[in-house]
């Protein structure tokens, strides 16, 4: 899919049309329709990102399906099969990723 079927498709999803998403991204008339054939620039790009509220690599295809965090990061809710994760068997999950066997 290129970056123009991303962006159409997303708009779409949004409910806006292309020439709608254009004006509220602030583009010159049809800019959205030149990158049919032409790559849009890092910052036209990004405003339009800013109102589909993905990011660029999004818009560009270049973002994997793949999420990783990290066990250590207190700010994250690890949940498995809908439900949290209780604190304590996290702390077995890095015990057990550590090598620590007690």
């Amino acid at each position: 899919m290129t970056t123009f079927e991303r962006i159409k498709e997303l708009a779409k999803k949004r409910g806006y049309t292309l020439s709608a998403l254009n004006d509220k991204a602030g583009l010159g008339t049809n800019s959205i329709y030149h990158w049919k054939s032409k790559t849009p620039s890092t910052q036209s790009l990004n405003k339009v990102a800013k109102v589909l509220g993905v990011s660029a690599d999004y818009l560009l295809g270049e973002t994997e399906k793949k999420k990783t965090a990290d066990l250590a990061d207190k700010d994250t809710v690890f949940t498995f099969e809908g439900r949290e994760i209780p604190p304590e068997d996290l702390e077995y999950m890095k015990r057990l990723l550590r090598g620590d066997d007690k």
